[in-house]
């Protein structure tokens, strides 16, 4: 057996797929201390992934962990607590979660997301023409990052004056993602306070959209406090806008080194088909996804996993990242295959935390590779993939920059 891994270095954000293949293999539930001090579990196989996703044993409710005094507080998202943005679905179980999911999932159906499709194509296009004819552009800052800042916060219903200030604080989140807590808590502190002001104004000034509906619905006998609605639209604006980055900006990664099968959808994509372009988008969730780590749990009582036993109270972490490059799962799982169709892939998650976003996710993604492959089809990465670097956190994984090169076009 070789030796273990060291986990979470500089060396292993920029390719921990050996990392995990290894304790697939040696060490399937792994116990591990992380950066932040705290010791939790890391679950790297895809059925004791998928099999602990569902486990209702396993809490979203950090109340369940005993925390020690050196971890206090290094759970979650940073700044959460203190800005009272605790009540979303990623820290709640049912009866709670179940209310406050129906009351938000209208706005994903898949009628709602295909309306909101030639706005999403508005964008892209906006941003493109952009940088266009600079011949080069960093597609994380000036494509990937803008494009679902702006389709969250229209859908949300937050004015487009204002929407540079939530672009600013988000960036402060990406930029800061694996070093100091206090940039992140800084910007939600800021997210919060904005979304009060916001809820004030859309219960005396309703519109078409997102906030104005979770105030209709909570006015008309759905109970739903202002912490609440002001948590919903935090959490769909942190879950919904740094995935799609890194779903655009790994996606990219990924056909840019591998040309073979960027070719093969330029050409499907050329012909007017767009079957290539959907199983692509999903192979890219499960080749480097954008989510590594899925979301903090915690276990309510004793359980075993994977033959492990795990006690009460400890934090579980399940490894999406390692689970969808299972070999006992998915045949030749490090190869990018675009029109993989057996590909049950758990980039958005199982259970009933499945990614509520999803369908825009994949919209976003979809309208985003396509729409760069037409219009710059000779796009080529601009540098040494060497020095690329990822941004050090724990449940993200995504790239700091892209930089890339193509043919100059006048708009």
């Amino acid at each position: 057996m070789s030796a273990q891994p060291e986990l979470f270095t500089w060396e292993f954000a920029t390719d921990p797929y050996p990392a995990y293949a290894w304790l697939r293999e040696n060490s399937p539930v792994h116990r591990t201390t992380l950066p932040s001090g705290v010791e939790a579990w890391l679950v790297t196989r895809y059925a004791d992934a998928k099999q602990a996703l569902a486990d209702q044993r396993l809490s979203k409710n950090p109340a369940h962990h005993d925390e020690p005094a050196h971890a206090r507080g290094k759970t979650g998202i940073p700044g959460e607590r203190k800005a009272e943005l605790m009540t979303h679905l990623l820290n709640i179980d049912p009866p709670d979660h179940t209310r406050l999911r129906r009351l938000v999932s209208k706005a994903f159906t898949p009628r709602r997301v295909a309306e909101f499709a030639p706005r999403v194509q508005e964008l892209t296009d906006r941003l493109i023409d952009g940088f266009e004819a600079k011949g080069e552009a960093d597609l994380i800052h000036e494509f990937a990052f803008p494009l679902p800042i702006y389709a969250i916060c229209d859908m949300l219903g937050v004015p487009r004056q204002d929407q540079d200030d939530f672009r600013d604080w988000a960036g402060m989140m990406i930029r800061h993602g694996g070093g100091p807590r206090g940039g992140v808590a800084r910007s939600v502190k800021k997210m919060r306070g904005y979304l009060a002001e916001l809820i004030h104004r859309k219960r005396e000034e309703p519109g078409d959209d997102l906030i104005s509906e979770l105030i209709r619905t909570s006015d008309h006998g759905e109970h739903l406090t202002e912490n609440e609605a002001a948590a919903m639209a935090f959490i769909l604006l942190f879950a919904g806008f740094e995935t799609t980055v890194n779903l655009i900006g790994n996606g990219v990664y990924a056909l840019l080194r591998n040309p073979e099968q960027r070719e093969r959808l330029q050409v499907s994509l050329a012909a007017g088909e767009t079957e290539l372009l959907a199983t692509g988008v999903e192979e890219l969730l499960r080749y480097d996804g954008p989510v590594e780590l899925a979301t903090w749990r915690y276990a309510t009582e004793s359980l075993v996993i994977g033959g492990q036993r795990i006690a009460a109270g400890d934090p579980v972490l399940v490894v999406l990242a390692a689970a969808d490059r299972d070999p006992e799962r998915f045949a030749a799982p490090d190869t990018l295959d675009l029109s993989r169709r057996d590909n049950q892939h758990l980039g958005y998650g199982h259970g009933i935390h499945y990614c509520l976003g999803a369908p825009l996710a994949r919209l976003e993604g979809q309208t985003a590779l396509a729409t760069l492959l037409r219009r710059m089809p000779d796009l080529r990465l601009a540098g040494d993939p060497a020095d690329l670097r990822w941004r050090g956190g724990l449940i993200m994984r995504g790239l700091r920059t892209l930089p890339v090169e193509f043919t100059a076009r006048q708009t």
